[in-house]
């Protein structure tokens, strides 16, 4: 099983494109300890069939055309990409799906919940019914994805829910504690190859580590998980946005209740961080924070970084 990263930053990549930050400024200069990334996306493959999205961010045109493997492969029109799970309804997990509209067979998963939000919404109507099937994924039910046209892709996805939020677009003030989130609106997947047994878990949105969930990720091959802060107030600390990592929806890294305490001791072989605002000194590879997520184990993911089970 193969897995490309695709895309490693948070909503507005980094640089950002309105943000003059020191780090956002460094990456402009092309200063090479501060590498561009685009918003969070991956593709993964069984090695017998085509290629399955997960997420399909605002920079997927770009990102299909900087990894050759989800390159047309044959005839005038074709693409090895055969189906898309989005996890949440955030914009930088939607909105690609807009660049799939080249009357290109495709299979979009969601959960009822997202699939209810992309019906919803006509501009994703460009994505032909006749070509695209969106098909509900039900959470804690395995199942196989396909192709448009029904062949499978040698891989089997559970998708669970985790802590998050709805989608800050559909926040409902009225609608209860936090904002009308239900189950559906943030999940992981657990992707599993069907003919090696070997499996990891992708979990770009998540608010917090109870211990039914650390017990989920106890002994994992892989884990790619939220790495959105370094601290729960980076960007009010920064000037950089009124919100904490908390009221978005996120869990930081560091402190006694960030990620990386909450994984130590959880036996998992392989944890990358994905899904990396541009405020995150980890994305700066000569910062101190860097050296201390490194320290404890984790990976910094990158556009274009390859990792095979």
């Amino acid at each position: 099983m193969k897995i490309l990263v695709l895309g490693s930053a948070a909503g507005g990549g980094f640089p950002q494109w309105n943000c003059n930050c020191p780090a956002c400024r460094r990456a402009r200069a092309g200063d090479p300890a501060a590498r561009p990334r685009t918003q969070s996306s991956i593709a993964v493959t069984a090695g017998e069939g085509g290629w399955l999205l997960l997420n399909a961010s605002p920079d997927l045109r770009g990102q299909i055309n900087a990894n050759p493997a989800l390159h047309p492969q044959s005839g005038l029109r074709s693409s090895p990409l055969d189906a898309v799970i989005s996890t949440n309804a955030d914009i930088d997990h939607v909105s690609g799906l807009l660049s799939l509209r080249e009357a290109q067979p495709l299979a979009v998963y969601a959960t009822p919940r997202v699939q209810r939000v992309l019906a919803g919404n006509s501009v994703f109507r460009v994505l032909d019914p006749a070509l695209v099937p969106r098909r509900e994924m039900v959470l804690d039910t395995p199942f196989r994805p396909r192709s448009a046209d029904g062949r499978e892709l040698g891989l089997t996805v559970e998708a669970f829910a985790v802590p998050g939020k709805v989608a800050l677009y559909l926040e409902d003030e009225a609608a209860g504690p936090n904002f009308g989130s239900v189950a559906e609106d943030t999940v992981a997947l657990k992707i599993t190859d069907d003919r090696s047994g070997t499996f990891f878990f992708y979990a770009p949105g998540c608010a917090a580590l109870p211990g039914w969930l650390a017990d989920r990720f106890r002994g994992a091959p892989l884990v790619l998980f939220d790495g959105t802060t370094w601290t729960d107030d980076e960007m009010p600390r920064l000037g950089a946005g009124a919100k904490t990592a908390a009221r978005m929806g996120h869990i930081s890294m560091s402190g006694p209740e960030g990620s990386i305490a909450a994984f130590a001791g959880l036996g998992v072989a392989r944890k990358c961080f994905i899904h990396i605002n541009n405020t995150n000194p980890v994305l700066l590879d000569d910062s101190a924070e860097r050296r201390e997520a490194e320290a404890a184990g984790w990976e910094i993911t990158f556009d274009g970084m390859e990792i095979v089970l």
